[in-house]
């Protein structure tokens, strides 16, 4: 794209053919240009014209549509007149397919198209299948687009299609997901940059994803396609960095049993997490000089003091060797839970819980397997009040 002041510009093309010119007046650059030496750039241009000329039949129409609308009068004619024109449109793309299906805008009017849902099937017992449009327009998403086309990486299309399949497409659980992103990287291995660019995007939608679990994708992903014949593009330093990544993030995934912990409390006895006998037990880790930590604690106190009596604990681990300050913060907030910490730095907590900043909260069930981490105190709430709801309703 060539931009110039006054917000006006033209785009051009470059695939194969890398010597070019073109030539235009600012005035109306689409009708104006001139292409040599570019079956690509003149082809587009061509293209750019024939949209034009259609955009300048169909402006009117949408107002007139828009006008008979205001008066709640027929819009039928209207309507039909400018279907003909969306479907004029329709049909130059598809020609253009079919003479020149190699060309870099073939590629481009291909992976622009959506599946067409054909008529949702009755099924046998009369009703019409709800769900067959979603899995439909899913399954056939990607049929027109080929994501081992390396030129298709220097344009819009290729990220826009792959974000919007990956967020409104595919269901947030793990295990839904595993099996699309590696179709997704078979469909681009094709193509070394395509196959680095796919598990590039995928890996990094899943490493900072806001999603809960979602991690568990990032280290499925590491273990199959950051080693060192896969990923070609990535140092040796820096593929070290990203699957030492993973490896912390795998015992701390959703299911998985903590680690358990064996620290002592503010009277110097020894208390194990694996020990502690509850339904539910908040594993959290805080530091009694950190600001924020001043805040959520009050807060968690609150909650454990409205639960307790249905058998929740709190496991509390000082992250911090200031002891004095600990002990009195435990006395003056009476902090009735499990409070231990490691002031001699025995433990490698930090590791292996991933604790980079306080305070982190931590769900664990009766078997210590890791129901929910990194929440705030009001998810904590929402989710605990949620298991204890289905515990009662069990028993």
């Amino acid at each position: 794209m060539f931009v110039f002041p006054g917000k006006t510009y033209f785009e051009i093309l470059l695939d194969q053919e890398q010597n070019f010119s073109m030539e235009c007046t600012m005035a109306n650059v689409i009708e104006s240009m001139k292409v040599k030496g570019s079956e690509d750039n003149r082809l587009f241009y061509e293209y750019l014209k024939f949209i034009q000329e259609r955009s300048k039949e169909v402006e009117p129409l949408k107002a007139q549509r828009k006008s008979l609308q205001d008066q709640n009068l027929p819009v039928d004619s209207v309507e039909a007149r400018i279907k003909r024109v969306d479907q004029a449109v329709v049909d130059y793309k598809l020609d253009f397919i079919s003479k020149y299906p190699d060309r870099l805008l073939a590629s481009i009017f291909n992976a622009s198209q959506d599946p067409i849902v054909p008529e949702i099937p009755i099924k046998s017992d009369g009703t019409r299948d709800s769900a067959f449009a979603y899995y439909y327009y899913r399954d056939h998403y990607f049929d027109k687009i080929n994501l081992s086309d390396e030129r298709l990486l220097r344009s819009p299309i290729y990220f826009n299609k792959l974000s919007y399949y990956m967020k409104h497409l595919v269901i947030n659980i793990p295990d839904s997901i595993y099996p699309v992103t590696d179709s997704l990287v078979k469909w681009a291995s094709g193509n070394k940059e395509t196959f680095k660019y796919m598990v590039w995007y995928l890996t990094n939608t899943y490493e900072t994803s806001n999603i809960m679990g979602m991690e568990a994708v990032f280290v499925h992903l590491v273990k199959n396609y950051y080693t060192k014949e896969k990923a070609y593009w990535v140092d040796d330093a820096t593929l070290y960095k990203i699957q030492d990544r993973a490896s912390i993030l795998e015992p701390l995934l959703l299911g998985k049993v903590a680690k358990n912990l064996i620290l002592a409390d503010s009277n110097g006895v020894y208390q194990a997490l694996h020990n502690v006998n509850a339904p539910f037990t908040i594993l959290y880790f805080w530091d009694p000089d950190c600001g924020h930590c001043k805040k959520v604690t009050p807060k968690v106190k609150t909650y454990y003091d409205k639960v307790k009596g249905k058998g929740i604990k709190v496991f509390a681990v000082c992250t911090e060797v200031e002891m004095k300050k600990w002990k009195d913060y435990i006395i003056e907030n009476k902090l009735d839970w499990i409070n231990v910490a490691d002031p001699e730095l025995r433990n490698n907590f930090r590791h292996d819980f991933d604790i980079q900043t306080t305070p982190q909260i931590f769900i664990l069930d009766k078997d210590k397997k890791i129901l929910a981490r990194k929440l705030d105190e009001d998810n904590m709430e929402k989710i605990l009040d949620k298991e204890l709801e289905k515990l009662s309703n069990k028993k």
